[in-house]
């Protein structure tokens, strides 16, 4: 396959959006997409809204918020929009109209209520909206602009919300969520309106989903699909990148198991994504660092293995170190406590979450695991039951409609019907959801008191928007219970180390480690301190054979070595595996060991 062979760039339009979960490859294919444009000719502007962004890694360069032009790759531009500073000129922008209307105390209960995830998501796309709608043609002089992070379907519904939150405001007839003003101001409608049709018009924008061929990559973009085709955006491409090529002999079991279990999952597609076009890139040797690696990214003439040798096995390191069991020992000691395993989507959250909580239900202790991701499959991936194991799901549906019945016949009541409209308007955003999944956590955080529990969270963002809830209560039950009174709040019992233990999921590669260290200094800066890492899927681990692998755990030793020194102090590295770890017998093997397993 070469570049002109894909699909997704055959006949493109101006603009294109590359969305997966961190780790599977689309700053990649973006970069690499943007490379091919220009060497047929073509002008292209590469945007970034990834906090964790190294598209200047990629090419070797700072990269800012100024358009900057990449001197290597004549024709080619970028740009690297950072959230947080989006965030806050967004903030300005919506809280100064209402400045001189209301009282200070509720300027900074809005500033404080817009300081959410959520908020941040909007600013970003608040940057796009400037690019897809163009009114001062700044970027006439591009062909095509490419967007490594495309907008969600909960940011889109979140766009298309109609009302008008300035007048409800300045008539004192409510507050704001942490999303009403985002959506209402009469001067940015028309804009969002534009950028909202702009995605919707395959004639001026492509979607391209990224994922990797695995059964839980692939059920998240077939989530993300079929969210966006409901909100109109359904001309959508398909990318399943680092496909395990088949291996040329069987010298290698664990590669030819790798690509059955690939093969299976590719196989099993659902029938929606299966429907759309779709490209399928073989997985590499090399990490796609710098403008040779790129150019070999469409490329099956030359095979996936580069040129550079792959270390002897006998100069791999051995990566013993404290196994998945060592991690539980230590939760076991107390008896009970809150175990929350936080990472990107894709990484293994719900694997490592249900292992653990199968491990300590077989040790005889009463285990509640339980789920705040509204795309996580725990019955899936357990596939049966055990003594001593409780299964729920915090449903976010079921919890917003609580919530909303609920504000309405308080906040609510006291409103005109114009008022209660609007506010019935704000409260079917998408982010009530998150912020009414909130209550059904503190309750969980309760249970952990007297039992264990053990939390899959949602994807980072999310997970996020729940903590910022959490801090929210937490410091409102601060202001009425002033001082001199004992109580604890669910903030408080998630910075505490010995209720809490955090647990950060990666993978060792370049983006999920840099995803994973940002969630890191953001629970740090809410004094919640991450109690252990886990390298999940390490193929250095896993001692390979065929030169692929090798090459792969070559490239992954980088990254486990930051993790190990610099990130963490206590550390797990989970081996690839040739199956899936699905059903209980299988989630038991992964702490059954007494040992990560080493390289010889």
């Amino acid at each position: 396959m070469a570049a002109s062979d894909t699909k997704f760039l055959t006949d493109l339009p101006r603009f294109v959006f590359f969305t997966g979960k961190g780790g599977v490859g689309k700053t990649s294919i973006a970069c690499a997409s943007a490379l091919a444009l220009t060497r047929v000719g073509k002008t292209v502007l590469l945007v970034s809204t990834d906090p964790a962004s190294n598209v200047g890694q990629v090419f070797g360069l700072t990269i800012g918020n100024t358009i900057t032009a990449i001197e290597s790759v004549p024709g080619l531009s970028a740009l690297e929009i950072d959230p947080e500073q989006a965030a806050e000129a967004y903030r300005d922008r919506i809280v100064g109209p209402v400045r001189g209307l209301l009282p200070e105390a509720e300027i900074a209960s809005i500033t404080e209520q817009l300081s959410g995830s959520c908020t941040t998501e909007v600013a970003s796309f608040d940057e796009f909206t400037a690019l897809l709608t163009d009114p001062d043609e700044q970027l006439s002089q591009f062909d095509h602009v490419l967007f490594d992070t495309a907008p969600t379907g909960h940011t889109i519904r979140l766009l298309q919300l109609p009302g008008n939150w300035t007048d409800f405001l300045a008539a004192g007839k409510g507050d704001a969520s942490c999303l009403g003003p985002l959506a209402g101001l009469d001067k940015q409608k028309a804009m969002y309106a534009a950028a909202v049709a702009a995605l919707a018009d395959p004639d001026r924008t492509r979607l391209v989903l990224v994922a990797r061929p695995s059964r839980s990559a692939l059920n998240e973009i077939d989530r993300t699909h079929t969210e966006l085709a409901a909100l109109g955006l359904g001309r959508q491409y398909v990318v399943v990148n680092a496909v395990l090529p088949a291996p040329v002999d069987d010298t290698d079991p664990l590669a030819a198991a790798v690509h059955r279990r690939e093969q299976a999952a590719l196989a099993a597609l659902p029938a929606p994504l299966a429907a759309l076009p779709q490209d399928r890139l073989e997985l590499k040797a090399a990490n796609m660092v710098g403008l040779d690696a790129l150019a070999r990214l469409f490329d099956t003439a030359s095979g996936a293995v580069d040129s550079a040798p792959a270390r002897d096995i006998g100069e791999m390191p051995d990566l013993a170190d404290a196994p998945l069991r060592a991690l539980i020992d230590e939760i076991e000691v107390d008896g009970h406590g809150l175990v929350m395993c936080m990472g990107k989507g894709g990484v293994g959250k719900t694997t490592v979450a249900a292992a653990i909580a199968v491990a300590l239900a077989e040790r005889g202790h009463p285990v509640h695991l339980t789920t705040t991701d509204p795309a996580a499959h725990l019955t899936d991936t357990l596939r049966g039951g055990i003594e001593h194991l409780h299964v729920s799901r915090i449903d976010p549906a079921e919890a917003a409609r609580a919530y909303q019945d609920r504000v309405m016949a308080t906040k609510g009541a006291h409103l005109d019907e114009a008022g209660r409209a609007t506010l019935a308007e704000d409260l079917r955003s998408p982010c009530t959801e998150e912020v009414a999944v909130f209550q059904a956590f503190s309750k969980v955080i309760q249970e952990s008191r007297h039992t264990f529990v053990v939390v899959d969270t949602a994807p980072t963002g999310h997970t996020l928007l729940l903590l910022d809830a959490t801090g929210s209560y937490h410091r409102e039950i601060t202001r009425q219970m002033g001082q001199g009174l004992h109580y604890t709040t669910p903030l408080m019992r998630l910075q505490d180390p010995d209720s809490t233990k955090v647990l950060l999921i990666t993978l060792a590669e370049t983006t999920p480690v840099l995803e994973a260290a940002a969630l890191q200094d953001d629970l740090q800066r809410a004094d919640i301190h991450p109690w252990a890492w886990v390298i999940n899927n390490c193929v250095a681990a896993a001692a390979p054979i065929s030169p692929l692998l090798r090459r792969r755990a070559d490239a992954e030793l980088e990254q486990i070595e930051t993790v190990r020194t610099r990130l963490s102090d206590r550390c797990t590295v989970i081996p690839l595996l040739p199956t899936e770890p699905v059903g209980v017998p299988a989630l038991a093997a992964l702490t059954a060991a007494t040992a990560a397993v080493p390289l010889p």
